[in-house]
């Protein structure tokens, strides 16, 4: 039996996005459905239309390179941002991997997929950029050393993050904070 790739990928369960550079080169419909746009308005456009920062689409870079560079491929939690529609601009929790085809140009051709995770994991406070990398990596269960470490900043200042977060949250524990970050 033959099997149509081209079909596979558009119908696929999961977000599914080729792209080069950092550029979107083909993606399938549900990655238009999780952002609220079109394939249309996609291709050929940076990554940066789907991340809620210029900011953070530069720090998620340079982390990206550096894992992917290592490892060839790479994942995380992270909070991304809808395109269009009536839900244009609306953040949400989204679980993304990609895997480059080279692993010697790890931004070069690769292969992503997405996940939205806003129905178990709601965004419910207004946070900072860097508010929003902390919580991804509480959420991967890191101790401030380590988010500090792969953020390049001092645990002194996750610990600043993290007590804005709990506050944002109304936490009382770190363990409380995870659990509300996760359920909402």
């Amino acid at each position: 039996m033959d099997i149509d790739y081209r079909l596979a990928f558009e119908y696929a369960p999961i977000g599914m996005v080729l792209s080069r550079d950092r550029m979107i080169m083909d993606c399938n419909r549900h990655v238009c459905e999780m952002f609220g746009t079109t394939r249309e308005a996609l291709l050929g456009q940076s990554f940066l239309l789907l991340y809620p920062s210029a900011d953070e689409f530069e720090r998620i870079g340079a982390r990206i390179t550096n894992i992917m560079g290592r490892h060839g491929s790479y994942a995380d939690d992270r909070i991304m941002k809808r395109v269009d529609g009536r839900f244009k601009g609306e953040v949400f929790w989204c679980h993304v991997t990609g895997r480059a085809l080279d692993p010697e140009q790890p931004l070069g051709a690769g292969i992503w997929t997405f996940e939205d995770l806003s129905s178990r994991r709601p965004v419910k406070a207004e946070l900072t950029a860097r508010e929003r990398e902390v919580a991804a990596h509480l959420l991967e269960g890191q101790t401030s050393k380590e988010i500090g470490k792969s953020l390049a900043i001092s645990y002194r200042t996750v610990e600043i993050y993290r007590a804005r977060l709990m506050r944002k949250y109304k936490a009382s524990t770190t363990a409380d904070l995870v659990h509300k970050l996760t359920v909402g």
